[in-house]
Formats: C-alpha cells, sequence, structure tokens
C-alpha cells in the first residue's frame, strides 16, 4: 500500500505531474468506496448475507484500486502531493471502517480496531512530525503487516457469509484461521509500530547532535 512515493524516491522530475490523473482518480474513488462498504457491512446488523458478500466485493475492489493506483504512478511517473496525501488516507480510511465496522457488528472484539489503529494513526503523526528531521523509509515489516491486515479483514469478511452454506466444521476452520492471520497482524502491527519509534528516537538523537538523519524511501508506506 502507499507504493506510489517510492517511485519517485531517486528521481528528480523538473515539474510535478498534474494531478488530474488515473491513479489519483482511483484514490478517490477508493475513498468515495468506504462509506459504501460500511453501509452494505452495516446494514440489517450485518445479518443480511446477500449484503455481506456485497460488503466483501467493495472490500476487495478497493484494494485492488490501491494496488493498481501505485503501479500506474510508479510507472507513469505520476507521483504527486496529492497522492502523497490523500493515498495513505484512503488506505487507512478503509482499514479503519473495515475494523469498526466488524467490531460494532460484535464480530470482532474492540480491543482488535483499538490496537491496531492505535499503532496506525499513531505512526502516521509520528511520521509527519519527524519528516522535518528525517524521512524515515518503509520496512519489509511494515509491508507484511498491510498484506495480513487486509487478509485477516477479508477472512472476517467471507466467514459470516460462508456460515450457512459450508459445513459447521469448515465454519470452524475459517473462522480459526482468520483468527491466526488477525493475530499474526496484530503482532507485526504492534512490532513494527515499536521499531518506528525506536527509528524516530534515534534520529531525533542524530538530529540533536548534528548527526546526518536524511534517509531515502518511501515516507507515507508503514
Amino acid at each position: 500500500m502507499n507504493n506510489r512515493v517510492e517511485a519517485g524516491a531517486s528521481q528528480q522530475p523538473s515539474a510535478e505531474p498534474s494531478p488530474w490523473n488515473v491513479p489519483n482518480a482511483l484514490t478517490v474513488l477508493r475513498i468515495l468506496m468506504v462509506p459504501l462498504f460500511l453501509v452494505l457491512l452495516l446494514a440489517d446488523g450485518g445479518n443480511d448475507v446477500t449484503l455481506r458478500w456485497w460488503a466483501l466485493i467493495v472490500f476487495l475492489l478497493a484494494m485492488f484500486t490501491d494496488f493498481v493506483d501505485g503501479y500506474l504512478a510508479r510507472r507513469n511517473n505520476l507521483i504527486t502531493n496529492f497522492g502523497k496525501i490523500a493515498d495513505p488516507i484512503a488506505d487507512k480510511s478503509l482499514m479503519a471502517a473495515a475494523l469498526i465496522g466488524l467490531a460494532i457488528i460484535v464480530e470482532l472484539p474492540w480491543w482488535v480496531p483499538v490496537i491496531i489503529l492505535v499503532r496506525e494513526f499513531g505512526i502516521t503523526v509520528l511520521r509527519f512530525f519527524m519528516i522535518r528531521i528525517a524521512v524515515m523509509p518503509a520496512s519489509r515489516g511494515g509491508k507484511i503487516k498491510t498484506v495480513l491486515q487486509t487478509a485477516a479483514i477479508g477472512l472476517f469478511l467471507l466467514v459470516f457469509p460462508l456460515s450457512d452454506a459450508v459445513p459447521s466444521v469448515v465454519y470452524v476452520i475459517l473462522l480459526v484461521f482468520a483468527w491466526i492471520i488477525m493475530t499474526a497482524a496484530i503482532v507485526v502491527t504492534i512490532v513494527t509500530g515499536v521499531d518506528y519509534c525506536v527509528q524516530a528516537a534515534k534520529l531525533y538523537k542524530d538530529a540533536k547532535s548534528g548527526g546526518s538523519t536524511q534517509t531515502g524511501g518511501d515516507a507515507q508506506r508503514g
């Protein structure tokens, strides 16, 4: 997620591309899909199987637009300041909507979205604070975290619609697997959050001591 920043890390174009481009349009579309997803997920207390299938489809389509807009921005050098800001907003809004929505319909305990979202938004604030001192590069752990969160949410969205269509043993296996992936996502989320805090403290200390702190890489992903 938030891949578009990586593309221009080593290039200095003479002028920023126009923000009126396909990657940014897809990002805006993803933002607009968030309320639609929430309506479908929460309708009838989350008990309408048909609407739950549609909620899953909208979630997967939104995640697909994230992949496509990042790919197009990198390939066509369409990285813009608007995209750098809007892309992480779209990503985190979708994740927040999914986690909070699943908690509202009591398919996730509230401590799950609290832990994940405190980390996500806390690190986002930290990055914006640290950008005056240094650009904090993306870590592989941050990318793994994103994949695990997406897979876990997708599985939890899938379990309920399948509950009446598959044998109970299959349902239980899917639910256990969803929790395994979610647990892994939570662990990686916490570990990478601590790692970013350690990085920030080191960069801040280096800046205070007059050391070089500028680091290349993705300032948004993670």
